[in-house]
């Protein structure tokens, strides 16, 4: 089996590709050990002294690290991640399902018309880019003109994030819908 990795734009996060399916459908952040339950690889990585989040998307897996430096623990999260393929064990514990994230949306119906519009370029031209970074970005709600955004994996506390909000998709849905005067980070 060969891993895979890059950087992102996020220093502290660095994306492990396995070359195979992680999860179908949905994306799974885990922010602490005491979340892990959910993951039994979330849990085999969360073992690895520094470890402080997992982010599993599609077909990747983002780890979040808290001081100490990438030579050292990159040998241990790709022991873990290919011990964890060749066990055979599921990604996801018995029960649990990764989060889809279309659960507490918030908008005014007169503006459904609006929302679909900035959630299809979300989803057609956002995702993509964010998820080849390592992370990924869900609507979360429409208020006024501002739209909210729910940023995970390497995209959450990154340093560019705010730019990336603010200069690339702020711009974009500007650009497509003129109703959009903001977008903030939920």
């Amino acid at each position: 089996m060969f891993i895979q990795t890059e950087p992102t734009p996020n220093p502290a996060t660095l994306k492990f590709l396995p070359g195979r399916t992680v999860l179908g459908e949905g994306t799974l952040e885990l922010r602490s050990p005491m979340e892990a339950g959910r993951s039994p690889l979330a849990q085999r990585l969360f073992e690895v002294q520094g470890v402080t989040g997992i982010f599993l998307g599609s077909d990747f897996i983002t780890v979040t690290k808290a001081g100490g430096d990438w030579m050292h623990l990159k040998p241990a999260i790709l022991g873990a991640i290919m011990e964890h393929f060749m066990s055979g064990a599921p990604i996801l514990s018995e029960g649990e399902e990764a989060d889809i994230d279309e659960e507490d949306e918030f908008f005014e119906e007169s503006d459904s018309e609006i929302v679909g519009t900035i959630k299809e370029l979300i989803e057609t031209r956002v995702r993509p880019a964010v998820a080849n970074d390592g992370g990924d970005i869900t609507f979360r709600g429409f208020k006024e003109g501002v739209v909210f955004l729910n940023m995970k994996g390497s995209c959450a506390g990154c340093p560019s994030s705010t730019a990336t909000l603010k200069n690339g998709i702020e711009n974009l849905l500007r650009h497509f819908v003129p109703e959009v005067v903001e977008v903030r980070p939920v």
